[in-house]
């Protein structure tokens, strides 16, 4: 990832005013650049906030992607003890209207779709549509224009109708720090427009773990009550393929950077998101990099892949060397050795033979990370993404204590 200078509070709170500040008269400019989609893209030095801890809340929101929208995801979904089910996703056209040729609007239009918000009613479930944007240039067209924002906000408002769900989930990626006040304004539009429609409606946003992260989130929830009714902290890629290796959402670093979950909170508080609306999401999945030796901490010969437990029930059952748990950073270590005339397989990414080095959060260190969120106050927690544990033991129940307020 590219490394960029540190932040300080003072200077990232003057970026931020300056940013807002820029409203309607937004200049084509360049700008702050955004998130790369972890907090390497900034960092900051920041301090808890010496106001009361709320009570936290327990909430449990979980996303599902649209690839593990298949014949058994409905009956992981049961087995998880969610409050909020958020289905990934749709994207919009350029005239407005939701793209029906992708294959995220076919699967939850589909069956598939139908059965998991159905099943998630009669649980008392919420569900929420995830609308997606991605892209520094597609972004800059959207919050460009406002009817095309409008038109798009009625697309959704129309589907989430018709799919009988609760509100809408909104993933903006690779937004310029500029668009900050034009994003804010489409949300409280959004939420207004499914508020309109569907009384009890809510708008989540799910935004990254860095200052471009935080400036969204502020400026999605600076209308107050009209503004995001939830924050989905997207905790994790604080480790990522490209980068070197170490947990994807780490407690400390053993880099020595000050980017970790409870530096994100931080300094998502310092920018005034509400903590009591602000969900820690933490990630289901994991790491495997090409490394030189079994040691933990051995340095990287290669990129990593993103490594997803269900796919690989085999060697976690029994793993050819018993895993470790880094006790820094917080995390499930795995030395993977060479296989012996193994080579890369191009159809999966997977890396060149070699010793392998695989960083996963467990249950056990997913606990004290989900006891944060209570230590903070916050509304909740939630994970990328639900399907990536099937046939694992112990997640569902420890989402369960969670949601139970009984991690103690």
């Amino acid at each position: 990832m590219t490394r960029r200078p540190i932040i300080g509070v003072g200077v990232a709170a003057i970026l931020v005013a300056s940013a807002l500040a820029l409203g309607a008269s937004r200049s084509s400019a360049p700008g702050a650049p955004g998130d790369t989609g972890g907090p390497s893209a900034a960092a900051a030095t920041t301090t808890p906030s010496a106001a009361p801890v709320p009570t936290p809340k327990h909430e449990v929101f979980g996303f599902v992607p649209y690839w593990e929208m298949d014949a058994t995801i409905a009956d992981q979904v049961a087995k998880t003890d969610l409050t909020t089910l958020a289905l990934f996703s749709v994207t919009n056209t350029r005239n407005g209207s939701l793209d029906t040729s992708q294959t995220g609007y076919k699967r939850i239009t589909g069956p598939v779709g139908e059965r998991l918000i159905r099943e998630a009613h009669d649980r008392k479930v919420r569900v929420e549509l995830v609308f997606t944007s991605f892209g520094a240039s597609r972004n800059d067209r959207f919050f460009s224009s406002v009817p095309l924002q409008d038109a798009t906000i009625a697309s959704l408002v129309a589907l989430v109708r018709s799919s009988a769900m609760d509100g809408v989930d909104v993933d903006v990626e690779q937004m310029d720090l500029q668009s900050a006040p034009a994003y804010g304004a489409f949300i409280g539009r959004l939420r207004a427009a499914l508020r309109a429609a569907i009384p009890d409606a809510q708008v989540s946003v799910a935004t990254t773990a860095g200052l471009i992260g935080a400036t969204m989130a502020a400026a999605a929830t600076a209308a107050g009550a009209s503004g995001a009714d939830r924050v989905f902290l997207m905790g994790y890629d604080y480790h990522s393929p490209g980068s070197a290796p170490g947990a994807s959402s780490p407690l400390a670093r053993r880099d020595g950077s000050e980017k970790t979950l409870g530096w994100s909170l931080d300094l998502y508080a310092s920018m005034g998101v509400p903590v009591e609306r602000t969900i820690l999401g933490l990630p289901l999945y994991g790491v495997l990099w090409p490394v030189a030796g079994p040691a933990l901490g051995d340095a990287q010969t290669g990129n990593g892949v993103t490594w997803f437990p269900k796919d690989h029930l085999d060697l976690l059952a029994s793993p050819p060397i018993p895993p470790e748990t880094d006790p820094i950073e917080v995390v499930e270590f795995y030395a993977i050795p060479p296989a012996n005339g193994a080579t890369p397989n191009p159809s999966d990414g997977s890396p060149a033979a070699g010793w392998r080095a695989l960083y996963l959060d467990s249950p056990a260190t997913l606990t004290p990370k989900l006891a944060l969120a209570d230590a903070r106050g916050l509304a909740g927690a939630g994970f990328w993404a639900i399907g990536y544990e099937r046939g694992l033991p112990g997640y569902t129940d420890l989402i369960a204590r969670f949601r139970a307020g009984g991690l103690d």
